[in-house]
């Protein structure tokens, strides 16, 4: 199976509810997150099994991480798909807080 990101529709962020989404073959994919201070913290990741394998959860992570960036905020991954993600990516490790 491919990971590539481009096969996808683009995620959505709504700042409100602190969630990244996207919608794949009607089923929605999700990573949740709170702010804490000047941080970011990602505390879900879910894709469903029917979805999964594709790189959904990879760009739900990116376009997070990439917001984070944007708004000069710290990342502090809380749940076990952005830890190992981030261990991965060592580009990220400068948003590591």
């Amino acid at each position: 199976m491919s990971h590539d990101d481009t096969a996808l529709p683009p995620v959505a962020h709504d700042a409100a509810a602190h969630r990244f989404s996207v919608v794949v073959d009607g089923h929605p994919a999700v990573l949740d997150y709170l702010r804490r201070g000047d941080a970011m913290v990602i505390t879900h990741t879910g894709v469903p099994n029917a979805i999964g394998g594709r790189g959904i959860a990879a760009a739900l992570t990116r376009a997070a991480l990439a917001h984070a960036r944007a708004a000069g905020l710290k990342v502090i991954p809380e749940c076990s798909y952005a830890v190992a993600f981030m261990q991965r990516h060592g580009e990220y490790a400068d948003l590591l807080g």
